[in-house]
């Protein structure tokens, strides 16, 4: 199995290869240099691989939620790159993306009891923030739990169930760590820094396309969560010109 992913939903940027069950990759916090960097680091991670974009599988890429230029980069390069090689694509939750490092953490540490779940949240500006809840289905591993979503940090109300959770990503950090503060009792763990990875999405793409989940390139669909990007000059207090 061959699948290149690209994660740039962020200010980070980042490309994974996945060849065969190793995986290699690239990552720098780069904000406005994502479009700059990513060409080339695909092809440098192809070279280091000795493997041509011909013999890929797939292409997966981080789908959002995240920054609109950003997500749609990687959307766009993706649908490229996969029309022009007639390879399949597989979308990956950013939020999913920024979980799945806790997740795995958990997994190694044999913590299977399913008494706590994961809460990935990421930064959306504007006052707001992306949030994801994720928690154990058994054997089957895990799985989304309810909707993601974007809303204000002091309107978040945590799943009722399980009633402990780890959370990972500067949504944490974000409106003075009004998250962080109203979630401080039911944390367990918070990395309020983590980013998320493209490493990450290989991971949970290879596991999609070995479930048949991969599709053509046009169908792939960025999840922005909402239409506005940017506050007005009233919303932002400011006097228009």
């Amino acid at each position: 199995m061959k699948l290149l992913a690209l994660e740039t939903s962020t200010e980070a940027c980042s490309v994974a290869l996945h060849v065969d069950g190793e995986t290699i990759s690239k990552f720098e916090i780069a904000p406005r240099r994502h479009a700059e960097l990513l060409l080339p680091w695909i092809g440098e991670l192809l070279a280091q691989a000795g493997i041509a974009k011909s013999q890929l599988d797939a292409i997966a890429c981080g789908r959002g939620p995240g920054a609109f230029t950003g997500v749609r980069l990687a959307v766009a390069t993706v649908q490229g790159l996969a029309l022009a090689l007639d390879v399949p694509v597989i979308g990956v939750s950013t939020l999913q993306a920024l979980a799945q490092p806790v997740m795995t953490r958990l997994d190694a540490e044999g913590d299977v009891s399913g008494r706590a779940g994961v809460l990935a949240a990421i930064d959306a500006r504007m006052g707001e923030v992306y949030v994801g809840a994720f928690v154990r289905d058994g054997a089957n591993g895990w799985i989304a739990h309810g909707a993601e979503t974007v809303l204000p940090p002091d309107q978040f109300v945590a799943p009722a169930s399980p009633s402990r959770w780890h959370g990972a990503g500067t949504g944490f950090s974000a409106v003075d760590s009004t998250l962080a503060k109203r979630l401080a009792d039911a944390l367990e763990s918070l990395d309020a820094a983590a980013l998320p990875h493209a490493t990450a999405i290989a991971e949970l793409a290879v596991a999609a396309y070995e479930r048949g989940q991969a599709h053509a390139p046009e169908l792939l669909q960025p999840a922005y969560l909402r239409d506005k990007v940017a506050l007005t000059l009233v919303e932002q207090g400011k006097q228009g010109g």
